[in-house]
């Protein structure tokens, strides 16, 4: 079956970029019409969709974050990575990629097919 797992580092000093990488297994991200995406969770606060990839490789991003965000694959490594410029201690999160069969921009609950996600922490 999919499995997704994140990976990146643990801690970033503000004004700095920001790289994850989601290494997907068991499916192509190229392949069927999937949504590879990016989601935070803030401590203590609800979910974030942060943008995807889509399998065709169009980008979608969310307004807040667009000026910051950058998503991209590689398709050799079926690999998908999220970039975010210029962060601050507002972007301690834990960050997951997740597979979605659709364009899903707003999170109650956890999308059910995600990584276990990775603790983010920005400071100084």
């Amino acid at each position: 079956q999919v499995q997704l797992q994140e990976s990146g580092p643990g801690l970033v000093k503000p004004s700095q970029t920001l790289s994850l990488t989601c290494t997907v297994s068991g499916g192509s991200i190229t392949t069927n019409n999937y949504y590879w995406t990016w989601i935070r969770q803030p401590p203590g606060k609800g979910l974030e969709w942060m943008g995807a990839i889509a399998s065709s490789g169009d980008t979608y991003y969310s307004p807040s974050l667009k000026s910051r965000t950058s998503i991209s694959r590689d398709t050799s490594k079926n690999q998908f990575t999220l970039q975010l410029s210029s962060v601050t201690p507002e972007d301690t999160a834990r960050y997951y990629c997740a597979r979605e069969v659709q364009l899903v921009r707003y999170y109650l609950s956890p999308p059910s097919l995600r990584g276990q996600g990775t603790r983010v922490t920005v400071s100084s």
